[in-house]
């Protein structure tokens, strides 16, 4: 394998490998582990209690409810004792303390994020003198951070990504399977899919309608775009929601881990974040890139109508990489007024804000040489 692709299974260490003694990572790998053994100890009952709590804090979570109501379990195990020990320590809640509320007329008025608000409502409950309670709040802060990761978002393939050169998130697809192509094969065709492992046997295989290179990512039906920035799908609004969905996924994510911090050690997290960020960050900026050559194209189509002669000014979309979105560069190419258009107002336009761009501290590096490129590839379009 390449030096520079990183697969989805080396993404930050695993729970099994261990960390250097009181590191960050070390205190935080322990924090999960102890977690996600105190909830396996827990009855069955009181397991399936603590997911439909964390269920519903979880969709609270995610459309931003200004107040939301929790319960604790009725008992609970606080410590799962050694391996050999037939009943471990479990204590029952007092019955005033069962019913919980976070966010109040306050939050409400000031627009107060839940999810902060929640964080610290179980916080003081993990800090309360009774054992049971702060248990209780533990576990499900654990349960609804894990409920977000593994339950509300979608697994997907095994993908490699390689960084370009200059590059800071790997989103490159690296094919680890050799692909035939077909001159008969159109987008929407179901393909016969089978990976190495995932054959069961007595099944035949499996039809995906998925072109080869969306097979290449992490979800594939979420990749709008190929690799020369073609549409796969119908419209460009269509393109606009995958990317949407991608965002909407990496948020999810985030919030679990605002919620519980030490969720980052769980190997799940860094898989699915590190498949769809990859993902993200590629079809974001091949959008970009399609709308891009699509502006070329009005500006050509309205300059043949002689409709620009009373100015123009444009907003030119790049995906910001920190933002993780896709955000707009705007600046004037004529002023307004009656001035006849010429193609080399454009290019002196792209060039000038080629400069502006390549001394903006604000971007990182990767998405100043991404909208440098795409500056680029306006002035080039006019050139000739």
């Amino acid at each position: 394998m390449p030096k520079e692709t990183i697969s989805t299974q080396k993404q930050g260490k695993s729970l099994a490998e261990p960390h250097e003694p009181g590191s960050p990572a070390s205190y935080l790998a322990q924090e999960y582990q102890r977690w996600q053994i105190l909830l396996d100890a827990q009855p069955a009952l009181i397991q399936r209690y603590l997911e439909t709590q964390a269920r519903s804090l979880a969709e609270a979570m995610i459309v931003h409810s200004p107040q939301v109501r929790f319960s604790l379990p009725d008992r609970v195990v606080v410590d799962p004792g050694e391996a050999d020990e037939a009943m471990p320590a479990t204590l029952p809640v007092p019955a005033n303390e069962r019913e919980q509320m976070a966010g109040g007329l306050i939050d409400r008025m000031t627009r107060a994020n839940i999810n902060t608000i929640l964080s610290q409502r179980l916080a003081e409950l993990e800090n309360s003198s009774n054992q049971a309670v702060a248990a209780s709040a533990g576990l499900i802060r654990h349960s609804t951070a894990r409920h977000m990761i593994y339950a509300m978002l979608p697994a997907g393939r095994s993908v490699a990504y390689k960084a370009a050169e200059q590059d800071e998130i790997p989103s490159i697809p690296v094919s680890q399977v050799p692909e035939a192509s077909s001159a008969i094969t159109a987008t929407t065709d179901a393909i016969a899919e089978g990976e190495v492992g995932e054959v069961e046997e007595g099944r035949g295989e499996l039809l995906v309608p998925y072109v080869p290179w969306a097979r290449r990512f992490y979800l594939p039906q979420w990749v709008p775009l190929d690799e020369e920035d073609h549409l796969l799908v119908g419209s460009d609004s269509e393109a606009e929601a995958a990317v949407a969905s991608m965002q909407e996924y990496l948020r999810i994510l985030h919030a679990a881990v605002s919620l519980a911090p030490y969720m980052i050690s769980d190997e799940t997290y860094h898989r699915k974040r590190y498949g769809i960020l990859g993902q993200l960050v590629n079809q974001g900026r091949s959008l970009a890139r399609y709308q891009t050559r699509e502006i070329i194209h009005a500006i050509r189509r309205r300059a043949r109508a002689q409709d620009l002669n009373r100015g123009l000014r444009i907003s030119l979309p790049y995906f910001d990489d920190q933002k993780l979105l896709v955000d707009m560069h705007a600046f004037e190419i004529i002023p307004a007024g009656r001035i006849m258009f010429t193609p080399a107002f454009v290019v002196r336009a792209a060039r000038q804000e080629q400069v502006k761009v390549a001394q903006d501290t604000r971007l990182s590096p990767s998405t100043r040489k991404h909208l440098l490129e795409e500056l680029h590839n306006l002035e080039q379009a006019f050139e000739r």
